[in-house]
């Protein structure tokens, strides 16, 4: 990592006019489809502008599916053609998000909590939540689950402990729990305890080969913790960007060093305790998709190893259907993106939809995360060297909650596309990207930008019929039939 929606009984006659243009066909666009006998059905959207002014806004009345042809680009749906399953989308809640969350007021806190892990009404849905093992460095100190004075080592973790998990994030989690039971919750470890490497320091340095047994058994500990705590972890990366030892906490471990450690400690000890976590490699930039590909490449690693996860400060994109492609038996995960607190909103919501949402889901990823859920309106917390300009998707102060970029980003996808969908086919029309998905409940979910300069009009197109759409430049629209 370098490393409102605000809630209205009702609304001016100027802005149902404005919600109307978004999310309803133009005149023109009207006449140009022509409509055969088949009864309409109906497509509710959802919008979101450049300028700020819908805000994941529902539209009034529906699209209207009709059979007929369109003079304007067509988004072409073919249900026939599925992709991967959808595991979720959302954020890390880092321990200083859940620092933020647990310090408001208990009913404040529990309306935010339903708003954003509920489903029903305005809810967003956020399905899946990432986790540290241990201290990130956007929490407010730098810890591990067993840290001793320096020259003492600990091999048999007679003194690990969930302590530090217990002040803030166990009960924030246990409140979201309550809230959605099925959500996913993935960790990742920033470092080992200092003990346990080259350096001796939180940041920095490689895991001891000495202590490669003691660092699994710290894994299955850290999950039957969490178990006995209520929280059940689905999956782990063995560590959060491996190749980035620069960042406080950090450590440095190469390919070959994760393929050692998942094959011949890792694994066997996840086997040994009968734990069905998964185990998932990498996490790190797509610039070097050979770093998952020599794990899942190595004989003794790559039976333990679910898939592989990925970040965007580097490489393209396609580089996860790369590593697909070479083992289309694993599953590709998209685990981290920060939002830059000096960035723009317009550039964010246009990259990060047209990149993550879209482009990671079209390449295979099965989750969508972008980093850090909340932060203060100075963006701390974080440690000493962590990132001091990371935007959460939420600004808290207090009771106070501002909702920035990467809320209406997730919830574009989060409060349709539920886990267990399934990507569908559709097509792409120039400057008009977009990711279509075919929900458990069997509904059809579109997620659309307008990448152009201009507002332009298109057409769903499914099973010839179809309906018309008109974003402004900039926006994004999810459309739901």
């Amino acid at each position: 990592m370098p490393s409102s929606l605000s809630r209205q009984l009702f609304l001016p006659v100027l802005r149902l006019a404005l919600l109307a243009a978004c999310a309803a066909p133009t005149a023109q666009a009207q006449r140009l489809l022509k409509p055969g006998p088949a009864k309409s059905t109906g497509v509710s959207a959802w919008v979101t502008t450049a300028d700020k002014k819908l805000l994941f806004q529902p539209q009034p009345g529906t699209l209207k599916f009709a059979a007929g042809t369109s003079a304007y680009p067509s988004i072409e749906i073919d249900e026939a053609k599925t992709y991967q399953t959808i595991d979720g989308f959302g954020y890390c809640l880092t321990g200083g998000s859940a620092q933020l969350l647990h310090q408001m007021a208990p009913a404040e806190r529990a309306r935010l909590l339903r708003e954003l892990f509920g489903t029903d009404g305005r809810n967003i849905g956020v399905s899946y939540l990432r986790v540290s093992i241990g201290a990130s460095d956007l929490d407010d100190r730098v810890f591990s689950y067993d840290d001793l004075p320096a020259g003492q080592t600990d091999p048999t973790l007679a003194h690990f402990s969930l302590a530090p998990d217990q002040m803030h994030l166990l009960p924030v989690l246990k409140e979201i729990l309550a809230i959605n039971p099925r959500i996913k919750i993935l960790g990742s470890p920033w470092s080992p305890p200092t003990w346990m490497k080259t350096n001796g320091e939180s940041k920095g340095g490689s895991l001891k080969p000495e202590f490669y047994d003691a660092y699994a058994r710290y894994f299955v500990k850290y999950l039957e913790g969490m178990k006995a705590a209520g929280v059940r972890i689905d999956a782990i990366t063995v560590q959060n960007e491996p190749l980035h030892p620069g960042n406080n906490p950090s450590l440095l471990m190469l390919a070959e060093q994760q393929a050692e450690f998942i094959g011949k400690h890792l694994g066997p000890a996840f086997r040994q305790a009968r734990l069905d976590t998964k185990i998932i490699c990498y996490d790190h930039n797509a610039d070097k998709p050979e770093y998952p590909l020599t794990v899942l490449n190595d004989a003794t690693a790559a039976p333990y190893v679910d898939g592989s996860a990925f970040h965007l400060y580097a490489g393209p994109i396609e580089a996860l259907s790369k590593v697909h492609d070479a083992h289309p038996e694993k599953n590709v995960y998209f685990t981290e993106q920060w939002v830059g607190s000096k960035s723009k909103f317009d550039e964010n919501l246009r990259w990060h939809v047209k990149t993550l949402i879209i482009g990671g889901t079209r390449n295979w990823a099965r989750t969508v995360l972008e980093w850090n859920l909340a932060a203060d309106p100075q963006q701390n917390p974080h440690t000493p060297g962590g990132c001091t300009e990371c935007l959460g998707a939420l600004t808290l102060a207090g009771n106070t909650v501002t909702r920035n970029e990467a809320y209406y980003i997730i919830a574009h996808a989060s409060k349709f596309a539920r886990p267990g969908s399934v990507r569908i086919a559709s097509s792409l029309p120039a400057q008009l990207p977009n990711v279509a998905f075919r929900t458990p409940a069997g509904q059809r979910v579109l997620v659309v930008l307008n990448d152009g300069a201009a507002a332009q009009t298109f057409s769903i197109r499914q099973g010839g019929r179809q309906a018309a759409a008109t974003l402004p430049a900039g926006a994004v629209g999810t459309y739901v039939w």
